[in-house]
């Protein structure tokens, strides 16, 4: 294992709470433990999604379109201050940028990446935020792109061809979709 592989990540039980902890490493063998994770989906003024894709370094789902980041807060951290490390970790993207991230949901999912052979079982808090101004500063060993899209586009592009598109986004987009329904901010 190497870099972010050794992290901490927080393991949890089928409610979302804490039982224990191991590394990114470990949690991602198969056949998985759960953890919790995070996903951001940052928004524009006019309601268009940032996009990442993978770096084809990243050691699941390598070079497929993803959320705007995702990440695992440490066990104990708070998931909001976790993601906000990752936006200016993989996109240079500081808080004067967006407005406070608001996490809106939870999920859970399962998936194993063919390519790797390497699984997710994630405890997924959902977190939005909008884009305010400046522009992103991708990280090539996190991001190899980035791509403002509408959501019903987002939607239609991976209904034909899902395996472009990471296991869990359909996951976030559904938390974000429920959400604008509830008529909740964000």
């Amino acid at each position: 294992m190497t870099g972010r592989e050794h992290l901490l990540v927080e393991l949890v039980d089928d409610t979302g709470a804490a039982v224990g902890a191991c590394s990114v490493g470990e949690a991602h063998t198969a056949p998985g433990q759960c953890h919790r994770a995070f996903s951001v989906l940052l928004y524009d003024r006019d309601g268009r999604l940032l996009l990442q894709q993978r770096a084809a370094v990243k050691t699941r789902f390598a070079s497929r379109w993803s959320n705007t980041c995702c990440g695992h807060p440490a066990p104990g951290e708070d998931t909001a201050t976790a993601a906000a490390q990752r936006l200016t970790a993989e996109l240079g993207l500081t808080q004067d940028q967006i407005t406070p991230l608001t996490e809106i949901g939870v999920f859970h999912y399962q998936a194993a990446d063919p390519a790797s052979g390497r699984v997710e079982s994630e405890w997924d808090h959902v977190l939005v935020a909008t884009f305010v101004g400046g522009s992103p500063t991708p990280d090539e060993s996190e991001v190899s792109d980035c791509a403002w899209v509408s959501p019903a586009s987002l939607r239609a592009s991976m209904a034909r061809d899902p395996d472009h598109y990471t296991p869990w986004l359909s996951g976030v987009l559904d938390v974000a979709t429920e959400d604008v329904q509830t008529g909740s901010p964000g």
